[in-house]
Parts: structure tokens; sequence; C-alpha cells
């Protein structure tokens, strides 16, 4: 059954606790281990071997990234590899395409978060977001932040921005926030294209400080990065994480 959301009006929106975008981005540009500390460091490739996958996580260790993101079946090998470093596990649920069960998603979520996953970033079911399904879609988000909450970790929702109208992302943001999301993202890097500072931008906008916001898919320089956190984000999805920290002169 469909639900009507919510969106907020202008006297709501000044109710929103606020994110100063220009004052993290400051922060996070000011040195190499600021900017590693807001970047989840990716390998979501479905060819990564076993040995890329550990490199992946002592880079993340020496780095201090804020995450090795891995595909599931690595997340026993990354949390064995980063135990005692303090850098997290990252992993993906129902990914890329979101369109598995809402119970498989929060049964994945589960069986994660006890094998050592922190981060679960999940993709929302978008046919079901385009059916105008907005309580199935809310729903399904709720399964998994409430599996991961449970365990102390945290999920990050990803949109798949390409794939939406404007309307559309306004509002499975809302229905994202409203399901306790951590953070709201824009893309699993998989689809037609990834992150845009407008988006970023867009999604800031709903949030404001009730979460976080994540840009991923296609940010491969440091100039990107840096459209992404003046744009909004406070989190980064990248692959090429140790090129991009790299082009910091700061170190």
């Amino acid at each position: 059954m469909s639900t009507q959301i919510h969106l907020l009006d202008e006297e709501e929106e000044q109710e929103v606790p606020g994110f100063d975008a220009e004052a993290f981005a400051k922060q996070a540009l000011a040195s190499r281990r600021n900017l590693a500390a807001a970047i989840d460091h990716t390998l979501l490739k479905p060819e990564a071997t076993q040995e890329q996958v550990i490199r992946l996580c002592r880079e993340a260790a020496e780095y201090r990234f804020a995450c090795a993101m891995v595909n599931p079946t690595w997340t026993a090998l990354a949390y064995a590899e980063l135990a005692g470093t303090g850098i997290p596990v990252g992993v993906v649920v129902g990914f890329p395409l979101g369109a598995s069960l809402g119970t498989t998603k929060r049964e994945e979520a589960l069986a994660l978060v006890k094998i050592g996953a922190h981060d679960v970033d999940m993709v929302i079911n978008i046919g079901l977001l385009k059916s105008g399904e907005n309580q199935a879609v809310q729903q399904e988000i709720q399964g998994v932040v409430e599996a991961a909450h449970e365990a102390g970790a945290i999920v990050k929702v990803i949109l798949e921005t390409c794939l939406l109208t404007v309307e559309e992302k306004l509002r499975a943001s809302e229905l994202a926030i409203a399901a306790g999301a951590d953070f709201i993202k824009t893309s699993t890097g998989f689809s037609t294209s990834g992150a845009t500072p407008e988006d970023v931008a867009m999604m800031r906008g709903v949030a404001g400080g009730r979460c976080g916001v994540k840009a991923s898919g296609g940010i491969r320089t440091l100039a990107d990065a840096r459209r992404m956190l003046e744009a909004g984000a406070n989190r980064i999805g990248a692959s090429a994480s140790v090129a991009i920290v790299g082009e910091l002169k700061t170190a």
C-alpha cells in the first residue's frame, strides 16, 4: 500500500538542525589525515581477489580511512585484517540493484554485523520508490537500520540518484531519514552515473544536520572530492582514495 510522505514546508525547514558544509570541508581538507578520515576506502568490483582485499585493508589502516568497504563475502577476512587497528569494516547490502526482498536485506545485515561489519551501506528498492510505495520503502530501510543499530553498526542508505527524478530524490531522502538512516548516499557506482555536487547539495538540504551525506560514484581526484565536500558531503566513497589523499599538498 502506498502512503503519502510529508515534505517539510518552509517553516518546518527552519527547525531542521543545520550542517556547516563550508566548515566541514575546510577541516577535512586541512590535512591528509583529516581527508582520509572522511573517505570510505572502497573495493566492490566483483572480480576483487583475496589479495586485493587484504591490500585494501592494509591501506585503510595505514592511511586511517573511515572504513574499508568490501563485498559481503570478504567481511570476515577484512575484520581479521583490521583487528586492533581501529578501522571498521564496511559492507554493502542488496547491492547493487536494491531489488532484493526486504527480509533478505535485513537477514544479510544481521549476518554481516555478526561477523564484524560496522558500516552497512544498503541500496533502496528503486522500483518500489518509483511506484509510490513509500511505506514499503521506509519499512525495508528500517528493518536494516534496526538490525544494524542493535549491533552498534551504522547504516548508509544508497538512493542511486542517477535513476531518480528530483521529486524522487527528495522523497527517498526523507524516507531514509525517517527510517533512522545514519547517512543518505548518492550512488552505488555501478549504474549510469555517480555522484554530482548538485545531488549532494540537494540531499544535504533535506538532511540538514539530521544525518550524514555520503557522495560516491566517479570520485577519482582531489578536485572531485573537494566539490562533494563543499556541496555538503561529510563522507566520500572512493576506490581511488590513496591517490586522492596523495594529491593534497598539506601533509
